[in-house]
């Protein structure tokens, strides 16, 4: 299980979300196969996901993430709910390209800087609320901090990281969010912009031992920083067999006669979890005439 840790500092101008993600994203990796520079950034775009659906209000709220940057990974997107559960897909999950320039995992790369990153948020209301922004590097964490600023006006800082080991599995994965409410004064910002700069990445304070609850209370130094709540968080798919069958009524009854004239069953594979479901072709007419 993962551990989501928030805290808030003594005047609450500021309050910052830590995530030990090691989980969550090792799980991805075995869902989707995914070669080690695709586990990076989905697994870095699964987190900040996690870290913005837990500061969704409503237990039925959720939010999507979707970042089309023209890259070889494809699109890529990842589903949060109000408990920082998450589920996320790819469509190309195996990427080989060069390290970048400092000897890491080309993240920018596989992703693209050539497109959007597409905020969803589903708080039951008639509409879901859309905000859309152009990648501005790739990187995801950047990116996100740049959505913030520019979609919600929320001065946000954002730390994203996951480290692949030489086997493809996943040694360390997390994140912190750390987002400034109107009222923060000059000291406070001062405080943060200094220990943003001293910070470690976040795999690297993980790799030492560091908690969630750790980074959390450590991004908030000398603001007299309080833990808010913690939650225990998965990746978690929602997919059923009821969900797909309304997918497939969705298609119309013309298409699902052709289907159950030309196949004698038919599998559904759920992206988010590759979970398969089979239709006889008695079901597929059974279907159609709902």
């Amino acid at each position: 299980m993962a551990k989501i840790v928030r805290t808030i500092s003594a005047d609450a101008s500021v309050v910052a979300t830590a995530i030990d993600a090691t989980d969550i994203v090792s799980r991805i990796e075995q869902i989707h196969k995914t070669s080690a520079v695709v586990t990076a950034a989905l697994g870095r775009l699964s987190i900040a996901a996690s870290l913005i659906g837990i500061g969704l209000k409503g237990d039925n709220d959720s939010v999507t993430l979707r970042m089309d940057g023209g890259g070889p990974s494809g699109i890529l997107i990842a589903v949060a709910d109000s408990r920082g559960n998450v589920k996320s897909y790819v469509g190309n999950s195996v990427v080989e390209i060069p390290l970048n320039k400092f000897g890491k995992l080309d993240v920018a790369g596989a992703v693209g800087n050539n497109g959007t990153l597409s905020v969803v948020k589903d708080l039951g209301l008639k509409e879901p609320y859309v905000g859309q922004v152009p990648i501005v590097s790739g990187e995801i964490a950047e990116d996100i901090a740049n959505y913030f600023a520019t979609s919600e006006q929320i001065p946000t800082v954002c730390g994203l990281g996951v480290l692949v080991n030489p086997d493809l599995t996943v040694k360390a994965a997390g994140g912190y969010l750390i987002q400034l409410l109107p009222f923060a004064d000059e000291s406070c910002i001062d405080k943060l912009e200094a220990n943003v700069k001293t910070l470690k990445p976040v795999t690297e304070m993980l790799s030492s031992g560091m908690s969630a609850a750790d980074i959390a209370m450590r991004v908030l130094e000398g603001l007299e920083p309080n833990e808010l709540d913690s939650f225990n968080a998965e990746y978690r798919c929602d997919c059923s067999k009821e969900r797909v069958e309304k997918a497939l009524i969705s298609l119309g009854r013309e298409e699902l006669t052709k289907m159950s004239e030309e196949e004698e069953s038919i599998e559904v594979c759920c992206h988010f979890c590759e979970k398969k479901y089979n239709f006889s072709k008695d079901e597929i007419i059974a279907l159609s005439n709902r």
